[in-house]
């Protein structure tokens, strides 16, 4: 049996070993929690832009609404309503849109017809600041029934 002071030799150094196993651990959790905090931030932006997007898409349609006798002017891109223009500018303040230079432009189709009515779907799209071009652009899709009968 060793003796007393040889038990402790062999000890020595313990305690300084599981002060850094646990500063270890204590750091990859850290980095987990910022990590998590990275990936929650990038989350809320898009459903921020999503938000933006579905706001857009609603507006263009209530105006459509209320023109419907003009209703195949909201026809995008080449459409000549005059409420038109303010929207794409509102449309420019999504990141990664330039709709005079054709990126990522928002799209509107209008079908149908006076008799049935028309179904008017609104695309919009955009790209997250920072994006590559791998990661994609994201949309937003909107289609709505507009009766010809007021």
């Amino acid at each position: 049996m060793p003796a007393p002071s040889q038990q402790r030799s062999f000890q020595q150094g313990s305690i300084l070993l599981e002060g850094l196993i646990a500063i270890l651990i204590f750091s990859i959790g850290i980095l987990a929690i910022v990590g998590l905090h990275a990936s929650a931030i990038k989350t809320v932006a898009d459903a921020q832009y999503r938000l933006e997007a579905s706001l857009y898409a609603e507006r263009i349609v209530s105006l459509m609404w209320a023109d419907v006798p003009n209703i195949s002017t909201y026809t995008y891109p080449g459409g000549s309503a005059a409420a038109l223009t303010p929207w794409l500018a509102n449309i420019g303040t999504l990141p990664g849109v330039n709709v005079q230079g054709n990126l990522n432009a928002p799209t509107i189709t209008v079908a149908g017809s006076a008799a049935n009515g028309w179904t008017v779907t609104v695309n919009i799209f955009w790209q997250a600041p920072g994006a590559t071009a791998n990661e994609g652009r994201h949309n937003f899709r909107s289609v709505s029934y507009i009766s010809a009968r007021q």
